[in-house]
């Protein structure tokens, strides 16, 4: 074998949460020969990036070399993937590496396509446009947020899937909570844009998101999507889908937080994993997580097509079931687990409360900490998602523990 062509026998794309964390699990159960691909050299906690925006985040709690996260004995193949062949059970890299397979963990994450917002890309970062969806700009937007004293201030999300869809709401209720501090709230229109019927699809919690939303007097704007940005006139189009108008409104912003379109990396997308929809994410069965047609292929995070919310807690409960189904595959036994959609979306209600709304497929509440009504904000929950949920994270989700 040439030294550009390696094989192993199971082989994870992408080191993100749901990387590590499978690949701390293989270890864990015995498997000796893994080997991960990723090319940064930096891990990030994502969901601290909603509250470093907001003001009540830490960035030294965000990121960690990639390499102390790495579990030991993991081939780590620092490289990008360009491509994969299931018929022949490689991956290619974009070092001119081929990478052969038993068996295929596939999490690279998504990709934010910025470009396809108009007027976004050019203005992000400045001139009261930014976006906690890219980390360096995470404090940027606090930044932004900490002045502003009137004004109109705009809080958008696109219509594909994209992970975490709760952090408009977050990012507003925590600005809106900052601006009322400061005894500036009354001056400033803040305006809620999103492109669902509700403000999350279980009814119990859309019902006190809403009470929330409506104590900042936010505007909100269900079944409507940001389209456009014009940074020079600070407007922005909005189209309202709403029965089939498309009916578009223009709106003026001093402040607007965006975020991009998302798919599948364009090379996932296009190639034959996808599920052939624009988005491109890997077609997996919703509930084993395996791909439809290739049976030593696996799939789970924000890359996987399943119908749940793309957060951390979903890549923890769908951790577990990838590691076990696909020992099982390997030992050609009947695949034993099942991941149900749990998700779990901290909507940071306040600067020191938290709505814990907790579901799965079924869209009905499923809290995992018995005797605490979570259908309610709560402080024990802030201190769970600023603290807790940090800890948790890295000592044991990433380790293989939780």
């Amino acid at each position: 074998m040439s030294s550009s062509n390696v094989k192993h026998r199971i082989v994870i794309v992408g080191g993100g949460s749901a990387g590590i964390t499978v690949a701390a699990r293989l270890r864990r159960s015995g498997e000796r020969d893994v080997a991960v691909l990723e090319p940064k050299t930096d891990h990030h906690y994502q969901p601290m990036w909603t509250l470093i925006g907001g003001g009540v985040g830490s960035t030294r709690a965000a990121v960690r070399p990639e390499s102390s996260v790495m579990p030991k004995g993991v081939h780590w193949i620092k490289d990008a993937v360009t491509s994969i062949d299931p018929d022949k059970e490689t991956v290619t890299t974009s070092g001119g590496l081929t990478v052969g397979y038993e068996y295929l963990v596939v999490c690279p994450g998504v990709q934010l396509n910025w470009e396809q917002l108009a007027g976004l890309e050019e203005t992000l970062g400045r001139d009261g446009v930014c976006s906690v969806y890219r980390g360096d700009l995470a404090p940027v937007t606090w930044e932004m947020i900490r002045p502003l004293r009137s004004g109109t201030a705009i809080f958008a999300m696109p219509s594909t899937p994209i992970k975490c869809p709760s952090v408009p709401q977050k990012l507003a209720y925590l600005a809106a909570d900052w601006w009322r501090r400061r005894g500036v709230l009354e001056n400033i229109h803040i305006v809620l844009a999103q492109p669902t019927p509700a403000l999350l699809p279980v009814p119990e919690f859309a019902e006190q998101l809403a009470k929330v939303a409506q104590s900042y007097g936010i505007e909100v704007l269900l079944e409507h999507e940001v389209i456009e940005v014009s940074p020079e006139q600070r407007e922005v189009v909005v189209v309202d889908h709403r029965g089939g108008a498309e009916t578009k409104t223009t709106l003026h912003y001093d402040f607007l937080h965006a975020i991009p379109p998302h798919s599948a990396p364009d090379w996932l997308r296009q190639g034959p994993l996808s599920d052939g929809t624009p988005t491109g994410y890997v077609a997996v069965n919703k509930n084993t997580l395996q791909h439809v047609r290739f049976a030593n292929v696996f799939a789970l995070g924000d890359a996987a097509n399943t119908p749940n919310r793309k957060t951390a807690a979903s890549v923890r409960k769908q951790a577990p079931v990838v590691v076990h189904n696909l020992r099982a595959a390997i030992r050609r036994e009947p695949l034993p687990e099942s991941y149900d959609g749990y998700a779990a979306c901290p909507f940071t209600t306040r600067r020191n409360r938290v709505l814990m709304a907790e579901f799965d497929y079924s869209l009905k509440p499923r809290p995992s900490v018995p005797l605490i009504n979570t259908k309610q904000e709560r402080y024990d929950m802030w201190l769970l998602t600023r603290y807790g949920l940090v800890v948790l994270y890295w000592k044991l989700m990433l380790n293989g523990l939780a």
